[in-house]
Protein backbone atom coordinates (compact mmCIF):
# COMPACT_ATOMS: atom_id res chain seq x y z
CA UNK A 1 0.00 0.00 0.00
CA UNK A 2 0.88 3.56 -0.97
CA UNK A 3 1.41 5.11 2.44
CA UNK A 4 3.54 8.27 1.50
CA UNK A 5 4.43 10.76 -1.53
CA UNK A 6 7.20 13.36 -1.39
CA UNK A 7 7.60 15.69 -3.76
CA UNK A 8 10.01 18.29 -4.21
CA UNK A 9 10.77 20.63 -7.33
CA UNK A 10 8.83 18.59 -9.71
CA UNK A 11 7.44 20.90 -12.73
CA UNK A 12 4.80 23.45 -10.73
CA UNK A 13 5.29 21.94 -7.33
CA UNK A 14 7.90 23.14 -5.25
CA UNK A 15 7.40 20.86 -1.73
CA UNK A 16 4.71 18.50 -1.18
CA UNK A 17 4.15 16.00 0.81
CA UNK A 18 0.85 13.14 1.10
CA UNK A 19 -0.18 10.69 3.38
CA UNK A 20 -2.19 7.96 1.81
CA UNK A 21 -4.12 5.18 4.07
CA UNK A 22 -6.23 2.00 2.82
CA UNK A 23 -9.66 2.83 0.65
CA UNK A 24 -10.68 5.28 -1.59
CA UNK A 25 -9.01 8.30 -2.22
CA UNK A 26 -10.34 10.93 -4.99
CA UNK A 27 -7.83 13.50 -6.17
CA UNK A 28 -10.19 16.67 -8.61
CA UNK A 29 -9.54 19.78 -9.30
CA UNK A 30 -9.26 22.38 -12.10
CA UNK A 31 -8.65 21.31 -15.63
CA UNK A 32 -5.02 21.93 -16.07
CA UNK A 33 -4.66 22.34 -12.27
CA UNK A 34 -1.70 19.92 -12.46
CA UNK A 35 -3.35 16.26 -11.58
CA UNK A 36 -0.91 14.90 -14.48
CA UNK A 37 1.93 16.41 -12.68
CA UNK A 38 1.14 14.31 -9.27
CA UNK A 39 0.74 11.11 -11.67
CA UNK A 40 4.14 11.95 -13.46
CA UNK A 41 5.88 12.11 -9.96
CA UNK A 42 4.67 8.77 -8.89
CA UNK A 43 5.51 7.52 -12.53
CA UNK A 44 9.14 8.64 -11.57
CA UNK A 45 9.45 6.82 -8.44
CA UNK A 46 8.23 3.58 -10.58
CA UNK A 47 10.44 3.98 -13.01
CA UNK A 48 9.30 5.75 -15.34
CA UNK A 49 11.78 7.75 -18.25
CA UNK A 50 13.74 10.68 -16.18
CA UNK A 51 13.13 13.93 -18.58
CA UNK A 52 14.89 16.91 -17.31
CA UNK A 53 11.85 18.28 -18.40
CA UNK A 54 10.27 17.92 -15.33
CA UNK A 55 12.22 19.54 -12.93
CA UNK A 56 10.88 23.23 -11.91
CA UNK A 57 12.46 26.06 -13.33
CA UNK A 58 15.05 27.40 -11.35
CA UNK A 59 15.92 23.84 -9.54
CA UNK A 60 18.93 22.07 -10.01
CA UNK A 61 17.53 18.80 -9.12
CA UNK A 62 13.28 17.04 -8.71
CA UNK A 63 12.76 14.28 -6.27
CA UNK A 64 10.68 12.24 -5.44
CA UNK A 65 10.02 9.96 -2.51
CA UNK A 66 7.43 7.01 -2.79
CA UNK A 67 7.17 5.41 0.76
CA UNK A 68 5.37 2.02 0.56
CA UNK A 69 3.76 -0.67 3.63
CA UNK A 70 4.39 -4.11 2.28
CA UNK A 71 2.43 -7.34 3.95
CA UNK A 72 4.78 -10.22 5.12
CA UNK A 73 3.13 -12.42 1.91
CA UNK A 74 3.48 -9.10 -0.66
CA UNK A 75 5.20 -10.32 -4.16
CA UNK A 76 7.64 -6.89 -3.65
CA UNK A 77 9.67 -8.80 -0.81
CA UNK A 78 10.82 -12.03 -3.12
CA UNK A 79 12.10 -9.65 -5.60
CA UNK A 80 14.03 -7.76 -2.83
CA UNK A 81 15.51 -10.35 -1.81
CA UNK A 82 16.48 -11.65 -5.26
CA UNK A 83 18.14 -8.32 -5.48
CA UNK A 84 20.08 -8.28 -2.68
CA UNK A 85 18.18 -4.76 -0.83
CA UNK A 86 17.03 -4.86 2.59
CA UNK A 87 12.96 -5.15 2.65
CA UNK A 88 11.55 -7.04 6.16
CA UNK A 89 8.11 -7.47 6.78
CA UNK A 90 6.33 -4.29 8.63
CA UNK A 91 9.27 -2.16 7.76
CA UNK A 92 8.29 0.52 5.06
CA UNK A 93 9.63 0.69 1.48
CA UNK A 94 10.92 3.80 0.58
CA UNK A 95 11.89 4.54 -3.14
CA UNK A 96 13.35 7.78 -4.19
CA UNK A 97 14.09 8.78 -7.84
CA UNK A 98 15.93 11.93 -8.39
CA UNK A 99 16.50 13.52 -12.17
CA UNK A 100 18.91 16.41 -12.21
CA UNK A 101 18.59 19.67 -14.95
CA UNK A 102 21.10 18.69 -17.12
CA UNK A 103 19.80 15.45 -17.71
CA UNK A 104 21.13 12.47 -15.16
CA UNK A 105 19.19 10.68 -12.99
CA UNK A 106 19.71 8.18 -9.72
CA UNK A 107 17.37 5.98 -7.62
CA UNK A 108 17.44 4.15 -4.64
CA UNK A 109 15.26 1.60 -2.86
CA UNK A 110 15.83 2.18 0.82
CA UNK A 111 18.64 3.94 0.33
CA UNK A 112 20.83 1.37 -1.78
CA UNK A 113 21.49 2.16 -5.39
CA UNK A 114 19.53 0.38 -8.07
CA UNK A 115 18.23 0.79 -12.05
CA UNK A 116 15.66 2.27 -13.43
CA UNK A 117 14.86 -1.22 -14.95
CA UNK A 118 14.73 -2.70 -11.07
CA UNK A 119 11.68 0.30 -10.33
CA UNK A 120 9.93 -0.67 -12.93
CA UNK A 121 9.92 -4.22 -12.09
CA UNK A 122 8.96 -3.76 -8.74
CA UNK A 123 6.65 -0.51 -8.86
CA UNK A 124 4.63 -3.25 -10.86
CA UNK A 125 4.61 -5.22 -8.26
CA UNK A 126 2.98 -2.24 -5.88
CA UNK A 127 1.08 -0.05 -8.11
CA UNK A 128 -1.11 -0.46 -11.31
CA UNK A 129 -1.98 2.69 -12.68
CA UNK A 130 -5.22 3.00 -15.52
CA UNK A 131 -6.00 5.13 -17.82
CA UNK A 132 -5.91 5.82 -21.52
CA UNK A 133 -2.03 5.50 -22.37
CA UNK A 134 -1.45 2.75 -19.74
CA UNK A 135 -0.03 -0.92 -21.45
CA UNK A 136 1.09 -2.12 -18.09
CA UNK A 137 -1.52 -4.63 -15.70
CA UNK A 138 -4.80 -5.94 -17.13
CA UNK A 139 -3.46 -5.12 -20.45
CA UNK A 140 -0.71 -7.04 -20.90
CA UNK A 141 -2.03 -10.67 -21.89
CA UNK A 142 1.35 -12.11 -20.50
CA UNK A 143 -0.53 -12.13 -17.18
CA UNK A 144 -3.86 -13.21 -18.28
CA UNK A 145 -3.39 -16.54 -17.87
CA UNK A 146 -2.06 -16.00 -14.38
CA UNK A 147 -5.01 -13.72 -13.63
CA UNK A 148 -7.87 -16.45 -14.92
CA UNK A 149 -6.31 -19.31 -12.84
CA UNK A 150 -6.19 -16.84 -9.60
CA UNK A 151 -10.52 -15.68 -10.48
CA UNK A 152 -11.11 -19.75 -11.03
CA UNK A 153 -8.94 -20.81 -8.21
CA UNK A 154 -7.50 -23.66 -10.36
CA UNK A 155 -4.65 -25.55 -9.17
CA UNK A 156 -1.49 -25.40 -11.62
CA UNK A 157 0.92 -27.50 -8.99
CA UNK A 158 -0.30 -31.13 -10.26
CA UNK A 159 0.59 -29.26 -14.32
CA UNK A 160 4.38 -27.82 -12.86
CA UNK A 161 5.21 -31.32 -10.80
CA UNK A 162 4.53 -33.35 -14.24
CA UNK A 163 6.11 -31.24 -16.55
CA UNK A 164 9.25 -30.91 -13.70
CA UNK A 165 9.04 -34.97 -14.26
CA UNK A 166 8.56 -35.04 -17.80
CA UNK A 167 11.65 -32.82 -18.06
CA UNK A 168 13.91 -35.05 -15.68
CA UNK A 169 12.90 -37.93 -17.80
CA UNK A 170 13.73 -36.17 -21.28
CA UNK A 171 16.61 -35.31 -19.99
CA UNK A 172 18.11 -38.47 -18.34
CA UNK A 173 17.72 -39.82 -21.81
CA UNK A 174 19.13 -37.44 -23.73
CA UNK A 175 21.90 -37.75 -21.37
CA UNK A 176 22.06 -42.08 -21.86
CA UNK A 177 22.13 -41.69 -25.43
CA UNK A 178 25.06 -39.54 -25.42
CA UNK A 179 27.10 -41.20 -22.88
CA UNK A 180 26.05 -44.60 -25.08
CA UNK A 181 26.93 -43.01 -28.67
CA UNK A 182 30.38 -41.51 -26.67
CA UNK A 183 30.95 -44.93 -25.05
CA UNK A 184 30.19 -47.09 -29.00
CA UNK A 185 32.93 -44.81 -30.02
CA UNK A 186 35.15 -45.99 -27.64
CA UNK A 187 34.45 -49.49 -27.03
CA UNK A 188 38.04 -50.93 -28.09
CA UNK A 189 39.85 -48.37 -25.55
CA UNK A 190 37.20 -48.69 -22.63
CA UNK A 191 37.79 -52.98 -23.38
CA UNK A 192 41.13 -52.64 -22.69
CA UNK A 193 41.16 -50.20 -20.17
CA UNK A 194 38.80 -52.60 -17.92
CA UNK A 195 41.34 -55.56 -18.72
CA UNK A 196 43.99 -53.87 -17.83
CA UNK A 197 42.78 -52.34 -14.46
CA UNK A 198 40.52 -55.99 -13.68
CA UNK A 199 44.10 -57.40 -14.22
CA UNK A 200 45.89 -54.67 -11.70
CA UNK A 201 43.16 -55.53 -9.45
CA UNK A 202 44.31 -52.23 -7.53
CA UNK A 203 42.81 -52.70 -4.22
CA UNK A 204 41.70 -49.36 -1.47
CA UNK A 205 45.04 -48.13 0.72
CA UNK A 206 47.30 -50.60 -1.25
CA UNK A 207 49.31 -47.37 -2.75
CA UNK A 208 49.86 -45.58 0.77
CA UNK A 209 50.32 -49.02 2.52
CA UNK A 210 52.89 -50.46 -0.10
CA UNK A 211 54.66 -47.27 0.18
CA UNK A 212 54.78 -47.34 3.74
CA UNK A 213 56.40 -50.82 3.47
CA UNK A 214 59.27 -49.56 0.57
CA UNK A 215 60.41 -46.53 2.92
CA UNK A 216 60.78 -49.12 6.31
CA UNK A 217 62.52 -51.23 4.18
CA UNK A 218 64.82 -48.96 2.63
CA UNK A 219 65.63 -47.66 6.25
CA UNK A 220 66.67 -50.84 7.09
CA UNK A 221 69.17 -51.37 4.05
CA UNK A 222 70.51 -47.83 4.87
CA UNK A 223 71.46 -48.82 8.66
CA UNK A 224 72.10 -52.59 8.45
CA UNK A 225 75.97 -51.96 7.96
CA UNK A 226 75.91 -49.49 10.70
CA UNK A 227 74.35 -52.03 13.14
CA UNK A 228 76.29 -54.55 12.69
CA UNK A 229 79.32 -52.81 13.35
CA UNK A 230 77.83 -51.80 16.99
CA UNK A 231 76.62 -55.39 17.72
CA UNK A 232 80.46 -56.40 16.97
CA UNK A 233 81.54 -53.09 19.16
CA UNK A 234 79.69 -55.05 22.32
CA UNK A 235 78.79 -58.71 21.36
CA UNK A 236 81.42 -61.95 20.76
CA UNK A 237 84.60 -62.50 22.63
CA UNK A 238 86.44 -59.07 21.67
CA UNK A 239 83.27 -56.85 22.30
CA UNK A 240 82.38 -54.78 25.53
CA UNK A 241 80.13 -57.09 26.92
CA UNK A 242 83.40 -59.57 27.66
CA UNK A 243 85.86 -57.50 28.49
CA UNK A 244 83.14 -55.47 31.67
CA UNK A 245 83.13 -59.45 32.30
CA UNK A 246 86.53 -60.40 32.69
CA UNK A 247 87.41 -56.94 34.83
CA UNK A 248 84.36 -57.89 36.74
CA UNK A 249 85.89 -61.44 37.60
CA UNK A 250 89.03 -60.18 38.54
CA UNK A 251 88.00 -57.11 40.95
CA UNK A 252 86.27 -60.36 42.88
CA UNK A 253 89.37 -61.70 43.62
CA UNK A 254 90.88 -58.78 44.56
CA UNK A 255 87.61 -57.65 46.38
CA UNK A 256 88.96 -58.17 50.06
CA UNK A 257 91.75 -56.09 49.71
CA UNK A 258 89.83 -52.31 49.52
CA UNK A 259 86.61 -51.37 50.51
CA UNK A 260 86.57 -48.82 47.14
CA UNK A 261 87.37 -52.09 44.82
CA UNK A 262 83.94 -53.88 46.17
CA UNK A 263 81.76 -50.63 45.22
CA UNK A 264 83.98 -50.76 42.10
CA UNK A 265 82.72 -54.42 41.57
CA UNK A 266 79.25 -53.14 42.61
CA UNK A 267 79.13 -50.47 39.67
CA UNK A 268 80.48 -52.86 37.20
CA UNK A 269 77.28 -54.99 37.68
CA UNK A 270 75.08 -52.35 37.21
CA UNK A 271 77.43 -51.56 33.91
CA UNK A 272 76.38 -55.46 32.37
CA UNK A 273 72.66 -54.68 33.63
CA UNK A 274 72.54 -51.75 31.37
CA UNK A 275 74.86 -53.51 28.89
CA UNK A 276 72.42 -56.44 28.74
CA UNK A 277 69.73 -53.75 28.06
CA UNK A 278 71.36 -52.24 25.44
CA UNK A 279 71.59 -55.47 23.79
CA UNK A 280 68.09 -56.48 24.01
CA UNK A 281 66.96 -53.35 22.64
CA UNK A 282 69.24 -53.79 19.37
CA UNK A 283 68.52 -57.15 18.74
CA UNK A 284 64.88 -56.06 18.84
CA UNK A 285 66.01 -52.89 16.47
CA UNK A 286 67.78 -55.84 13.89
CA UNK A 287 64.40 -57.47 14.26
CA UNK A 288 62.15 -54.37 13.07
CA UNK A 289 64.43 -53.06 10.16
CA UNK A 290 65.51 -56.61 8.97
CA UNK A 291 64.09 -56.61 5.10
CA UNK A 292 63.65 -59.25 2.38
CA UNK A 293 65.75 -57.94 -0.52
CA UNK A 294 63.46 -60.16 -2.45
CA UNK A 295 60.57 -58.46 -0.85
CA UNK A 296 61.88 -55.39 -1.46
CA UNK A 297 62.02 -55.93 -5.13
CA UNK A 298 58.76 -57.30 -5.46
CA UNK A 299 57.35 -54.31 -3.35
CA UNK A 300 59.01 -51.43 -5.71
CA UNK A 301 57.63 -53.56 -8.76
CA UNK A 302 54.07 -53.35 -7.72
CA UNK A 303 54.26 -49.47 -6.89
CA UNK A 304 55.80 -48.81 -9.84
CA UNK A 305 53.00 -50.93 -11.99
CA UNK A 306 50.12 -48.98 -9.77
CA UNK A 307 51.82 -45.12 -10.43
CA UNK A 308 52.20 -45.90 -14.06
CA UNK A 309 48.88 -47.09 -14.75
CA UNK A 310 47.58 -43.64 -12.45
CA UNK A 311 49.88 -41.31 -14.45
CA UNK A 312 48.41 -43.13 -17.86
CA UNK A 313 44.88 -42.20 -16.73
CA UNK A 314 45.88 -39.50 -15.31
CA UNK A 315 44.62 -39.86 -11.76
CA UNK A 316 46.25 -40.15 -8.02
CA UNK A 317 47.12 -44.20 -7.95
CA UNK A 318 44.31 -43.90 -4.49
CA UNK A 319 41.42 -43.62 -6.91
CA UNK A 320 42.46 -46.77 -9.09
CA UNK A 321 39.80 -48.41 -7.74
CA UNK A 322 36.87 -46.33 -8.29
CA UNK A 323 38.11 -46.12 -11.95
CA UNK A 324 38.04 -49.45 -12.19
CA UNK A 325 34.39 -50.05 -11.28
CA UNK A 326 33.08 -46.75 -13.61
CA UNK A 327 34.95 -47.97 -16.04
CA UNK A 328 33.39 -51.75 -15.69
CA UNK A 329 29.59 -50.09 -15.01
CA UNK A 330 30.41 -47.73 -18.65
CA UNK A 331 31.26 -50.87 -20.78
CA UNK A 332 28.18 -52.84 -19.13
CA UNK A 333 26.18 -50.09 -19.67
CA UNK A 334 27.44 -50.18 -23.08
CA UNK A 335 26.65 -53.76 -23.67
CA UNK A 336 22.92 -53.30 -22.12
CA UNK A 337 22.74 -50.11 -23.94
CA UNK A 338 19.51 -50.76 -26.09
CA UNK A 339 17.85 -51.95 -23.32
CA UNK A 340 18.51 -49.06 -21.03
CA UNK A 341 17.40 -46.78 -23.69
CA UNK A 342 14.39 -48.89 -24.23
CA UNK A 343 13.30 -48.24 -20.51
CA UNK A 344 14.13 -44.62 -20.22
CA UNK A 345 12.10 -44.25 -23.70
CA UNK A 346 9.06 -45.85 -21.88
CA UNK A 347 9.65 -42.98 -18.65
CA UNK A 348 9.75 -40.09 -21.11
CA UNK A 349 6.40 -41.73 -22.57
CA UNK A 350 4.98 -42.37 -19.45
CA UNK A 351 6.35 -38.63 -18.44
CA UNK A 352 4.47 -36.61 -21.13
CA UNK A 353 0.88 -38.44 -20.78
CA UNK A 354 0.45 -37.70 -17.45
CA UNK A 355 1.57 -34.12 -18.07
CA UNK A 356 -0.49 -33.83 -20.64
CA UNK A 357 -3.06 -35.64 -18.77
CA UNK A 358 -2.91 -33.04 -16.08
CA UNK A 359 -2.17 -30.48 -18.71
CA UNK A 360 -5.89 -31.57 -20.21
CA UNK A 361 -7.52 -31.24 -16.51
CA UNK A 362 -6.54 -27.52 -15.76
CA UNK A 363 -7.56 -26.73 -19.64
CA UNK A 364 -10.89 -27.82 -18.89
CA UNK A 365 -11.10 -25.90 -15.55
CA UNK A 366 -9.95 -22.66 -17.11
CA UNK A 367 -12.52 -22.89 -19.65
CA UNK A 368 -15.00 -22.99 -17.17
CA UNK A 369 -13.61 -20.17 -15.31
CA UNK A 370 -13.43 -18.39 -18.65
CA UNK A 371 -17.12 -18.87 -19.04
CA UNK A 372 -17.70 -18.03 -15.54
CA UNK A 373 -15.44 -14.74 -15.82
CA UNK A 374 -17.08 -13.46 -19.19
CA UNK A 375 -20.46 -13.75 -17.61
CA UNK A 376 -18.93 -11.77 -14.80
CA UNK A 377 -17.89 -9.20 -16.56
CA UNK A 378 -20.43 -9.21 -18.84
CA UNK A 379 -22.83 -8.32 -15.76
CA UNK A 380 -20.82 -4.64 -15.20
CA UNK A 381 -20.79 -3.37 -18.64
CA UNK A 382 -24.37 -2.22 -19.11
CA UNK A 383 -23.77 -0.24 -15.81
CA UNK A 384 -20.77 1.33 -16.78
CA UNK A 385 -22.57 2.44 -20.58
CA UNK A 386 -20.71 -0.45 -22.02
CA UNK A 387 -24.27 -2.05 -22.75
CA UNK A 388 -22.95 -2.62 -26.50
CA UNK A 389 -19.71 -4.24 -26.02
CA UNK A 390 -19.16 -8.13 -25.81
CA UNK A 391 -15.90 -9.25 -23.41
CA UNK A 392 -14.24 -12.82 -23.71
CA UNK A 393 -11.55 -14.69 -22.31
CA UNK A 394 -9.79 -16.79 -25.30
CA UNK A 395 -8.53 -20.17 -24.34
CA UNK A 396 -6.56 -21.72 -26.97
CA UNK A 397 -3.74 -24.01 -27.10
CA UNK A 398 -0.28 -23.77 -27.43
CA UNK A 399 2.09 -25.68 -29.56
CA UNK A 400 4.31 -28.12 -28.47
CA UNK A 401 7.42 -25.91 -28.12
CA UNK A 402 5.46 -23.27 -26.03
CA UNK A 403 4.16 -26.02 -23.08
CA UNK A 404 5.51 -24.83 -19.74
CA UNK A 405 4.98 -25.67 -15.99
CA UNK A 406 2.23 -23.51 -16.45
CA UNK A 407 0.22 -25.96 -18.96
CA UNK A 408 -0.37 -26.04 -22.07
CA UNK A 409 -2.95 -22.84 -23.15
CA UNK A 410 -2.67 -19.21 -23.76
CA UNK A 411 -5.03 -16.85 -22.44
CA UNK A 412 -6.39 -14.01 -23.55
CA UNK A 413 -8.77 -10.96 -22.44
CA UNK A 414 -10.91 -9.05 -25.55
CA UNK A 415 -13.64 -7.16 -26.47
CA UNK A 416 -15.54 -6.20 -29.41
CA UNK A 417 -16.73 -2.63 -28.82
CA UNK A 418 -19.80 -2.56 -31.37
CA UNK A 419 -22.26 -5.04 -32.68
CA UNK A 420 -20.63 -7.01 -35.35
CA UNK A 421 -17.28 -5.52 -34.91
CA UNK A 422 -14.66 -8.51 -34.28
CA UNK A 423 -12.65 -9.46 -31.06
CA UNK A 424 -9.19 -7.76 -30.29
CA UNK A 425 -7.27 -6.94 -27.15
CA UNK A 426 -8.73 -4.04 -24.97
CA UNK A 427 -5.40 -1.76 -25.65
CA UNK A 428 -6.06 -1.86 -29.30
CA UNK A 429 -9.88 -1.13 -29.97
CA UNK A 430 -10.86 0.55 -26.38
CA UNK A 431 -10.88 4.61 -26.49
CA UNK A 432 -9.57 6.16 -23.36
CA UNK A 433 -12.49 6.64 -21.35
CA UNK A 434 -14.06 2.96 -22.47
CA UNK A 435 -10.64 1.67 -21.70
CA UNK A 436 -10.75 2.54 -18.70
CA UNK A 437 -14.34 1.34 -17.15
CA UNK A 438 -13.50 -2.09 -19.15
CA UNK A 439 -10.71 -2.15 -17.12
CA UNK A 440 -13.09 -1.42 -13.87
CA UNK A 441 -15.51 -3.96 -15.07
CA UNK A 442 -12.78 -6.53 -15.04
CA UNK A 443 -11.16 -5.58 -11.78
CA UNK A 444 -14.98 -6.02 -10.27
CA UNK A 445 -15.60 -9.27 -11.87
CA UNK A 446 -11.60 -10.58 -10.80
CA UNK A 447 -12.22 -9.72 -7.47
CA UNK A 448 -9.15 -7.68 -7.13
CA UNK A 449 -7.30 -11.45 -7.42
CA UNK A 450 -3.64 -10.99 -8.07
CA UNK A 451 -3.35 -7.33 -8.39
CA UNK A 452 -1.46 -5.29 -7.09
CA UNK A 453 -1.63 -3.62 -3.52
CA UNK A 454 -2.25 0.39 -4.91
CA UNK A 455 -4.63 0.69 -7.75
CA UNK A 456 -4.92 4.35 -9.17
CA UNK A 457 -7.58 5.14 -11.83
CA UNK A 458 -6.54 8.29 -13.71
CA UNK A 459 -9.92 10.09 -15.09
CA UNK A 460 -11.57 6.54 -15.83
CA UNK A 461 -15.37 8.65 -15.74
CA UNK A 462 -14.24 10.72 -18.49
CA UNK A 463 -17.40 11.59 -20.69
CA UNK A 464 -20.09 9.71 -18.57
CA UNK A 465 -22.37 10.79 -16.11
CA UNK A 466 -25.31 10.81 -14.08
CA UNK A 467 -25.71 6.51 -13.31
CA UNK A 468 -22.87 5.69 -15.02
CA UNK A 469 -21.12 7.80 -12.71
CA UNK A 470 -22.60 6.79 -9.85
CA UNK A 471 -22.17 3.22 -10.67
CA UNK A 472 -18.40 3.59 -11.63
CA UNK A 473 -18.37 5.43 -7.88
CA UNK A 474 -20.27 2.25 -6.39
CA UNK A 475 -17.80 -0.11 -7.74
CA UNK A 476 -14.43 1.51 -7.45
CA UNK A 477 -15.59 1.77 -3.69
CA UNK A 478 -16.70 -1.86 -3.70
CA UNK A 479 -13.08 -2.58 -4.87
CA UNK A 480 -11.02 0.01 -2.14
CA UNK A 481 -12.45 -2.64 0.03
CA UNK A 482 -9.78 -5.41 -1.17
CA UNK A 483 -6.80 -2.60 -1.61
CA UNK A 484 -5.75 0.95 -1.94
CA UNK A 485 -7.79 3.00 -4.89
CA UNK A 486 -6.66 6.53 -5.79
CA UNK A 487 -8.94 7.86 -8.73
CA UNK A 488 -8.33 11.20 -10.48
CA UNK A 489 -11.84 12.15 -11.16
CA UNK A 490 -14.17 15.38 -12.69
CA UNK A 491 -17.42 13.17 -11.00
CA UNK A 492 -18.87 14.26 -8.48
CA UNK A 493 -20.52 10.96 -8.04
CA UNK A 494 -17.26 9.25 -7.98
CA UNK A 495 -15.28 11.85 -5.55
CA UNK A 496 -18.33 11.77 -3.51
CA UNK A 497 -17.59 7.86 -2.57
CA UNK A 498 -13.87 8.13 -1.38
CA UNK A 499 -13.08 8.05 1.79
CA UNK A 500 -10.73 10.41 1.28
CA UNK A 501 -10.23 13.30 -0.89
CA UNK A 502 -7.46 15.96 -2.06
CA UNK A 503 -7.73 19.14 -3.57
CA UNK A 504 -5.24 19.93 -6.57
CA UNK A 505 -4.74 23.95 -7.38
CA UNK A 506 -2.82 26.16 -9.40
CA UNK A 507 -1.94 29.51 -7.95
CA UNK A 508 0.06 32.42 -9.64
CA UNK A 509 1.75 35.13 -7.39
CA UNK A 510 2.71 37.23 -10.05
CA UNK A 511 5.96 35.97 -10.70
CA UNK A 512 5.60 31.70 -9.96
CA UNK A 513 2.99 29.40 -10.55
CA UNK A 514 2.77 26.51 -8.11
CA UNK A 515 0.61 23.53 -8.00
CA UNK A 516 -0.50 22.71 -4.49
CA UNK A 517 -2.53 19.72 -3.21
CA UNK A 518 -4.15 19.51 0.32
CA UNK A 519 -6.29 17.63 1.82
CA UNK A 520 -10.16 18.54 2.11
CA UNK A 521 -11.94 18.31 5.68
CA UNK A 522 -16.04 17.61 5.83
CA UNK A 523 -17.13 21.20 4.76
CA UNK A 524 -14.44 21.71 2.43
CA UNK A 525 -15.14 18.67 0.47
CA UNK A 526 -18.49 19.29 0.44
CA UNK A 527 -18.45 22.70 -1.14
CA UNK A 528 -15.77 21.18 -3.89
CA UNK A 529 -17.95 18.27 -5.27
CA UNK A 530 -21.10 21.47 -5.27
CA UNK A 531 -18.07 23.17 -7.50
CA UNK A 532 -17.98 19.71 -9.33
CA UNK A 533 -21.96 20.02 -9.70
CA UNK A 534 -22.49 23.96 -10.97
CA UNK A 535 -19.44 24.96 -12.25
CA UNK A 536 -18.13 28.37 -11.42
CA UNK A 537 -20.65 29.88 -9.35
CA UNK A 538 -21.54 27.30 -6.67
CA UNK A 539 -25.23 27.35 -5.63
CA UNK A 540 -27.06 26.35 -2.90
CA UNK A 541 -29.06 23.54 -5.24
CA UNK A 542 -25.25 22.10 -5.81
CA UNK A 543 -24.38 22.45 -1.76
CA UNK A 544 -27.89 20.37 -1.14
CA UNK A 545 -26.62 17.89 -3.94
CA UNK A 546 -23.59 17.80 -2.48
CA UNK A 547 -24.54 16.61 0.68
CA UNK A 548 -26.60 14.19 -0.44
CA UNK A 549 -24.42 12.66 -2.72
CA UNK A 550 -21.88 12.34 0.57
CA UNK A 551 -24.92 10.61 3.12
CA UNK A 552 -25.59 7.75 0.12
Amino acid sequence: MLTGLSIRDVVLIEALDLRFEHGLGALTGETGAGKSILLDSLGLALGMRADSGLVRQGATQAVVTASFDLGGDHPALALLAENGLDGEPGEPLLIRRIVKADGGSRATVNDQPASATFLREIGARLVEIHGQHDDRGLLNARGHRALLDNFGRIDTAPVALAYRDWATAEARLQSAAAELETAARDREWLEHAVAELTALGAEDGEEESLAEERAGMQKGARLADDLTAVNAHIDGSAGGSAQLRQAARRLERMADEHPLLTEAIDALDRALIELGEAEDKLAAANDALAFDPARLDAVETRLFELRAIARKHRIDPPALPALAAELAERLARLDSGDAGIAKLEQAVKAARTAYEEAAATVGAQRELAAARLDAAVAGELAPLKLEAARFRTVVERLGETQWSASGRDRVEFEISTNPGAPFAPLVKIASGGELSRFILALKVALAEEGGAGTMIFDEIDRGVGGAVASAIGERLARLSRRAQLLVVTHSPQVAARADRHWLIAKAHDGLVTRTSVRALDPDERREEIARMLSGAEVTAEARAQATRLLTV
